[in-house]
């Protein structure tokens, strides 16, 4: 008898402990990744490569400046078409889990969620540029597709763990169907509703394939949503593959300043969800 619990606990102790080495396996790739790119690209970070726009080979003081309103710019206005459109979408399949739409659409966004990014980018050149021309609105609209998925189901899920007790509770003080979702519904869970769209905007700053067909890139500072205008993907993806050793210290650097800005951005999702969560 005492054999056989010493056994159990020898398999138990091996089993943990396997858990424990596959799970630093995963978190090492990371970290190494982590570390290779902050020490090549922090070195090249200074005043100047945050102030100034790409200049000549050989000419000192490039910057990426115009790079960086760039992507804020069009992640921004992306975040604005997708947010409204997945939290609606994903009110709606929570609340119609039965009816044939909602299967449809459900079904329609998990395709939408396998579809590589670069194929977007080619639907959004066929569909925009094609008729209008290269612009940053375009690069938004096909960051916003690849965003709405991500909001859809967190927020569809999110709302699925809600129990019922909410709604009959608001219905029952004679709340209609659009106050019960938009004071009861939604603010109870909108710790995973914050969490999807933060995620979903992590998802695309790196993105680069759609980009190359819409926004296509520029070398000057512009605001101008109608034209072209560069980001910091595209931006490491032009000079990273160049011989050039100071474009390839711009892309060092953008890389180094993208890998931050998401690292802060999934931080920043853990404190607000932990801070505005509701314990049911």
């Amino acid at each position: 008898m005492k054999g056989k619990i010493k056994y159990r606990i020898g398999k138990s102790g091996g089993f943990q402990l396997l858990t424990v080495i596959l799970a630093c396996s995963c978190v090492l790739p990371l970290i190494a990744i982590l570390v290779y790119i902050i020490r090549a690209g922090i070195t090249k970070i200074n005043w100047s490569f945050l102030t100034n726009v790409e200049k000549p080979v050989g000419e000192l003081g490039g910057g990426v400046i115009h790079a960086l309103v760039g992507s804020m710019l069009i992640i921004f206005f992306a975040s604005i078409i997708a947010i409204p459109i997945g939290i609606l979408c994903g009110i709606f399949l929570s609340e119609n889990k039965k009816s044939r739409l909602a299967y449809w659409c459900g079904l329609s966004v998990d395709i939408l969620q396998g579809v590589p990014s670069i194929v977007i980018g080619i639907v959004a050149y066929i569909w925009m540029v094609k008729p209008f021309g290269y612009s940053a609105f375009s690069g938004s609209a096909a960051l916003a597709v690849m965003m709405l998925p991500i909001i859809i189901r967190s927020t569809e899920e999110t709302l699925k763990m809600l129990p019922d007790s909410l709604r009959e509770a608001a219905f029952a003080l004679g709340m209609p169907f659009h106050r019960v979702i938009l004071k009861v519904i939604v603010p109870c869970g909108i710790s995973g509703i914050l969490s999807g769209v933060m995620l979903s905007v992590a998802r695309i700053a790196g993105e680069t394939a759609p980009l190359l067909f819409t926004a296509f890139g520029y070398q000057y500072l512009s605001t101008n949503m109608t034209k072209p205008m560069e980001t910091l993907p595209h931006l490491i993806f032009k000079y990273a593959v160049t011989p050039y050793k100071d474009w390839q210290d711009l892309a060092w650097g953008a890389s180094c300043i993208l890998l931050l800005f998401v690292l802060i951005l999934n931080i920043l999702t853990k404190l607000i969800t932990r801070k505005w969560k509701v314990q049911l």
